[in-house]
């Protein structure tokens, strides 16, 4: 595992190497309880497929990576996304990346390219949030009961140097009532990219109005609902996922990216 300085924090990473001569690079941006071990092999599998330059980071608190010096606050997805992420690609000295983003990573990408919309070549998110749901504070909760009544903690902790910290961060900030206004709607019309937006049918965190709505913002969004998934379409259903994200990558390193709203199915 490499490490490397952004905004004073050691964040842990990994960097796969792509083909000679292939493709933008790929960075992913892992979910609320998330770290470069807890994407497993699907970063490799990614970049096999591909052939493109593959990079993965833990977020501060998460996983390896130095923890925050200060509380959460609701606001620390657009923190992450207007100023951690951009010293990261300027760090890693990243031109025109493909961001790659599950649940929280996945609004996260979304911010990034709203604010800054001439940075990212494109977007791939997998049951992102843009707004708050009762079904996802629903999840959470029921989330807090697992946490406490069985050994998901000690599961956890294979993958974080603190994951009572990570789960606690998580789970308290969206459930705590200045929560319940966060939107990152506004800004989505401010995205310029091609955008895949990717979500299973049985998700427990959300519904599918989440990309629905990216859909309705951004123009030539491409929808992929997968059946017989949950939150975590990459591992539920990693065959699929792996096909479309392969085919939306090469359609934008083509430079003809498909134009007008489109629907793949899996």
């Amino acid at each position: 595992m490499k490490h490397l300085v952004v905004n004073g924090l050691r964040l842990e990473y990994l960097d796969l190497a792509a083909r000679p001569g292939n493709g933008p690079t790929l960075l992913l941006l892992h979910e609320g309880l998330g770290s470069v071990a807890m994407w497993r092999q699907f970063p490799e599998k990614l970049a096999a497929v591909t052939g493109c330059r593959t990079i993965v980071y833990s977020r501060a608190g998460y996983g390896g990576s130095q923890p925050m010096p200060h509380p959460r606050t609701p606001h620390y997805l657009h923190q992450e996304a207007e100023g951690t992420l951009p010293a990261l690609v300027a760090a890693l000295g990243i031109n025109r990346p493909v961001l790659i983003g599950h649940s929280d990573g996945g609004s996260i990408a979304l911010i990034f390219a709203s604010a800054f919309p001439e940075v990212p070549l494109g977007v791939a998110v997998m049951a992102p949030h843009e707004f708050i749901e009762e079904e996802t504070l629903a999840g959470i909760r029921a989330a807090r009961i697992a946490w406490a009544t069985t050994d998901w903690p000690q599961r956890l902790s294979r993958f974080h140097a603190d994951a009572e910290q990570v789960f606690r961060d998580w789970s308290d900030t969206w459930l705590q009532p200045e929560f319940r206004d966060w939107s990152i709607e506004a800004g989505l019309s401010r995205i310029r990219c091609p955008v895949l937006a990717i979500q299973g049918l049985e998700d427990e965190y959300a519904t599918l109005r989440q990309i629905d709505f990216i859909a309705e913002r951004v123009p030539g969004t491409r929808l992929l609902k997968l059946p017989d998934c949950g939150h975590s379409p990459h591992r539920e259903q990693e065959a699929a996922v792996l096909v479309a994200l392969d085919g939306f990558i090469r359609e934008l390193d083509s430079g003809e990216p498909p134009s007008g709203r489109s629907s793949l199915q899996p």
